[in-house]
């Protein structure tokens, strides 16, 4: 019979072998390649560019217009909003990059590339079994 402390050493011997395997550099490299294929897209540059225009940079451009022409209320909308944005628990990011797969699916219906990645890693995530 195991004892507990021999299981778990033989599960962390499983773990760092299979870490092992997967981290090569050949591994790496297809990996980076794959994601920044994924995230140089340019519909989707565009699609992250105009939601992150809605949700933050309307106050950056509030702001610097208030700085420029020296309009108080402009400064301080932009300067709160702004400040907001950088405290760490705001869900900016999060719902950035979700209007931005909102807008894909929006502007480009028929994308398969973007959009069948996005599907592919839905399938993959909700198909794991929990820990």
């Amino acid at each position: 019979m195991m004892n507990r402390s021999e299981g778990l050493r033989l599960r962390l011997s499983g773990i760092v072998a299979r870490a092992r395997r997967a981290l090569t550099w050949e591994s790496l490299r297809a990996t980076a390649r794959n994601w920044a294929r994924f995230l140089l897209n340019p519909r989707l540059l565009l699609c992250l560019l105009i939601a992150w225009m809605i949700t933050n940079g309307w106050s950056y451009v509030l702001f610097g217009l208030g700085m420029l022409m020296k309009i108080h209320w402009m400064r301080v909308v932009g300067g709160a909003y702004m400040s907001f944005l950088w405290l760490p628990f705001t869900p900016e990011k999060v719902v950035t990059v979700l209007l931005a797969i909102a807008l894909m699916r929006l502007l480009y219906p028929r994308d398969r590339r973007t959009l069948g990645v996005l599907r592919r890693k839905l399938k993959q995530i909700s198909r794991r079994p929990e820990c």
